[in-house]
């Protein structure tokens, strides 16, 4: 399993927000191309990036846009961005700057042809859908859109069969209520996520606090998680890291 950091634009600077609530962010001083070299001379290939005032907006903040392009250019890093992408021209917009991987969000369950059409024109390795939940009080993870500002009725499991059909690989699922929180993953969640779809690549963010929680997610059958506060604040030593990073 591949450990993938995680940086949240918001205004032009990195923060994290707790379970998702842009009232509850806590902004960070670190600039946001040192923090990519740090992970790179930590080993790790890739970065994740969300522009949290596209995804809240449903348009790329200009700040951010230059932002993730100077990451692209000089972090030597891989990057898969998300955030506000949500038309063919947005996705063609962070390629073209040389982004890796388009993370497309809310689109994925209000036009999910138009997403499987994009999948094939643009090619598995290049698109991601982020599926972002919060569950119900059996645990039925359901979807939430627009920078998780609105809940819907839609089930996670319901939408990704939508997509069956497609050549879909990569999803990043965020369990909201632990996004912030170092209250450790929701690893049964992924787990019933790999068994129902083993031929996806899943990716796992929110909770992560320690090794332990990386060797778990490791266990259920995720092919990656993304970590933000606790890298953002040195809560793992680099030594026990250093499994999950390719280039370590």
């Amino acid at each position: 399993m591949r450990l993938i950091p995680a940086i949240d634009l918001k205004d032009g600077r990195c923060v994290r927000l707790l379970q998702g609530d842009f009232e509850r962010a806590t902004a960070y001083p670190a600039a946001t191309l040192a923090l990519a070299h740090k992970y790179r001379a930590l080993g790790a290939d890739w970065l994740h990036v969300v522009d949290l005032d596209g995804a809240r907006e449903g348009r790329t903040d200009p700040e951010n846009r230059a932002l993730i392009a100077e990451l692209a250019r000089e972090s030597g890093l891989e990057l898969q961005v998300g955030g506000g992408l949500r038309t063919r021209c947005d996705i063609e917009h962070v390629l073209e700057a040389g982004v890796a991987r388009a993370v497309i969000g809310s689109t994925a369950l209000s036009d999910a042809a138009a997403v499987r059409e994009w999948i094939a024109d643009f090619g598995q390795e290049r698109i991601a859908l982020a599926l972002d939940v919060r569950l119900d009080a059996d645990g039925t993870p359901r979807l939430l859109t627009h920078g998780w500002q609105r809940q819907t009725s839609r089930l996670l499991w319901e939408v990704l069969a939508e997509f069956a059909a497609s050549s879909l690989t990569h999803v990043l699922c965020t369990d909201v209520a632990r996004d912030g929180a170092l209250s450790g993953p929701n690893v049964a969640l992924y787990a019933d996520a790999a068994r129902r779809f083993p031929d996806i690549a899943w990716q796992a963010s929110g909770g992560i606090r320690d090794a332990k929680d990386l060797r778990a997610l490791a266990d259920c059958g995720v092919t990656a998680a993304i970590s933000g506060k606790a890298l953002l604040e040195d809560l793992i030593p680099a030594e026990e890291l250093r499994p999950f990073l390719p280039n370590a």
